[in-house]
């Protein structure tokens, strides 16, 4: 029997063996590098400038309508100069040449429409159900239009503390980070700035990433989560003191771990996670404590529904506490372990993390902003589903024609592309929500931010999917164009949505109004600034790949990028000064009305 078996074992492993004989020279030849030739034909690369293309559309659009807004504003300062013009006239005139004008204008306003003009005197009928709300009010607004609304919500005041510190600090840390960021970009273009060990680009480069990583973004979202949660749950805020210690836990993890960075004590090559696992273990019980909060405050809502925002943010403080925790697992720090675990935790962080809670506050910020419910709520539920399905895999996508396994690495580009679903779907659903509101973007300087944050998630995602495949990996990886692509989603995505919702709600809960013209001028420093560094690092990044293609010394790849590294720190000094231009109308937004102390003073002067 056992060698009958044997033999009949042996038989199955000789087929194998000659069938995995067979199948070598395929893998092999798998692994081969493609050919580069006619590069500018590959679909990712046609791709890509197809998607770069319409981020200058819709800057053009944007554009066109502030302008338009500017020229009927001044149209409107001609025709009262004409008014007062008119009026000098009259004093120059006599009674009689006054009296017939006013003749004039008496038989003017006599005069009344029929009625019938533009249609019939037959009754309206909506016989297919076309029209669902009716508004005798001509003043209703579609859209928030941000010009002194007297529209203030009723915010209890520890929540609207809560928001305003997680929002100051996140403000804080966004100055500090890109200011790090922004010295660092000047050293590829000054190499010779400084000669001090803790000012050197390996130290402050994820001193730059970390802060704004976990510092600025981390910080923003959990500030505006805490009044999305409360406000769709209809309920308090479970427990300000768990809040308060969060935060506490969450700037310390940021302060200390950049402190360590700056003085060489790191994690290692692991990218967005070099600060050594004490400091994360403390970042991680601040994350445990919001979720807890979180969840407290859902399931103690005062209303049967989940909204969907809350689905996104639950899920985002899940799946990053998981993260944290096989991201320091000793056990998968060894070998082609750390490498696969290196793709899954940077992928997971961004995607996750920071894309999946900022979504969630897109579903409540942008209808709200715009006086309208979300598009789609299926929509909403299948981008949620896709992405929980898809993002987690994608990860080993940096690692093509590594020694990762092949089909590992098939399988992440395989996911990468279905990323597509809910990308398309997550877009379609902010778009169509903002349908027939687009004139309101020279009205309102909530919306510019909305709309550049949705198209860039479509945009950044989307090329992220391209670049994933075999071809484009192997022209741009390892190269600037990476550079390029994560700051089109981090700062294109994230940092524009974030602005949007801040400005957005803490006009409403503190009754103070930043200046149309201060936020026109971040918005556009900051997009130009992005569009100029993107570019700059993706036409650079393309050459240097190139290069390396083509067997060049790689010193001649580096003196091939100095041009590109010069805009590269043009683009990045003017997103530097839009953060500060931010930090002023955040604070013009958040400070005490001193005038009320002045008039109590005037009062209790004029009782005495």
């Amino acid at each position: 029997m056992f060698l009958s078996c044997l033999k009949m074992n042996s038989r199955k492993f000789s087929y194998l063996f000659v069938m995995m004989a067979m199948l070598l020279p395929n893998l092999v030849f798998a692994q081969s590098a493609p050919n580069p030739e006619n590069w500018l034909t590959s679909p990712g690369i046609i791709g890509t400038f197809f998607l770069i293309a319409i981020v200058l559309i819709i800057a053009i659009v944007i554009a066109l309508f502030r302008a338009s807004s500017y020229i009927g504003t001044v149209k409107a300062k001609k025709l009262n100069a004409e008014k007062m013009a008119f009026n000098e006239d009259l004093i120059g005139l006599s009674e009689s040449e006054i009296d017939e004008i006013l003749l004039k204008r008496k038989q003017a306003l006599k005069f009344k429409l029929a009625g019938e003009e533009l249609g019939s005197a037959e009754q309206a009928l909506d016989e297919k159900g076309l029209v669902s709300k009716v508004s005798h009010d001509p003043g209703a607004p579609l859209v928030d239009e941000k010009r002194k609304s007297p529209l203030i919500f009723e915010t209890p005041p520890d929540l609207k503390k809560i928001i305003i510190f997680y929002l100051g600090a996140s403000v804080f840390w966004l100055v500090f980070g890109t200011l790090v960021g922004q010295y660092v970009g000047m050293k590829f273009v000054w190499p010779d700035m400084d000669h001090v060990a803790w000012l050197s680009f390996g130290r402050l480069r994820p001193v730059h990433t970390n802060t704004v990583f976990w510092g600025w973004a981390s910080m923003a979202m959990i500030g505006l989560g805490y009044f999305v949660i409360a406000r769709t749950s209809n309920t308090t805020i479970h427990s300000y003191k768990w809040a308060w210690t969060a935060w506490w836990f969450l700037n310390l993890s940021v302060l200390m771990g950049n402190y360590f960075l700056m003085i060489g004590i790191n994690n290692g090559g692991g990218e967005y996670r070099e600060y050594i696992w004490p400091i994360t273990l403390i970042f991680a019980l601040g994350l445990v404590i919001t979720f807890f909060n979180y969840y407290k405050t859902v399931a103690n809502r005062k209303i049967s529904e989940i909204y969907i925002s809350n689905w996104y943010i639950l899920a985002a403080l899940i799946w990053t506490i998981v993260l944290v925790t096989i991201g320091y697992i000793p056990t998968y720090q060894d070998g082609l372990g750390e490498t696969v675990i290196q793709g899954y935790y940077m992928h997971q962080g961004v995607g996750m993390w920071f894309m999946t809670f900022t979504l969630g506050l897109t579903y409540y910020y942008l209808p709200s902003s715009l006086n309208k419910p979300i598009y789609s709520y299926s929509l909403g539920v299948l981008a949620f589903w896709t992405q929980m399905l898809f993002y987690t895999m994608i990860g080993s996508h940096h690692f093509v024609f590594s020694p990762l396994p092949w089909w590992l690495q098939t399988v992440a580009i395989v996911f990468s592309a279905g990323m597509f679903i809910p990308v398309v779907a997550g877009t379609t659903n902010f778009l169509m929500t903002m349908k027939g509101s687009w004139n309101h973007i020279s009205k309102s300087y909530v919306l510019p931010f909305f709309l550049v944050g949705v198209v860039f998630y479509f945009v950044g995602s989307t090329q992220g999917s391209l670049q994933a495949f075999r071809f484009t990996n192997y022209v741009w990886h390892f190269t600037d164009f990476n550079v390029a692509h994560s700051h089109m989603t981090m700062y294109g995505i994230i940092s524009f949505l974030l602005w949007a919702s801040i400005y957005a709600i803490l006009p409403k809960i503190t009754g103070k109004e930043p200046k149309q013209l201060f936020v026109g001028v971040h918005f556009w420093m900051a997009f130009i600034g992005l569009f100029a560094y993107m570019i700059s690092m993706m036409a650079g990044g393309t050459l240097r790949g190139l290069s390396w293609i083509e067997g060049n010394y790689f010193i001649q790849s580096v003196v091939l990028m100095k041009p590109y590294w010069v805009w590269r720190a043009i683009g990045g000094s003017l997103m530097f000064l839009s953060h500060l231009m931010f930090a002023y109308n955040f604070y013009v937004m958040t400070r005490r009305p001193l005038v009320l102390a002045d008039q109590t003073k005037k009062l209790d002067t004029i009782t005495a």
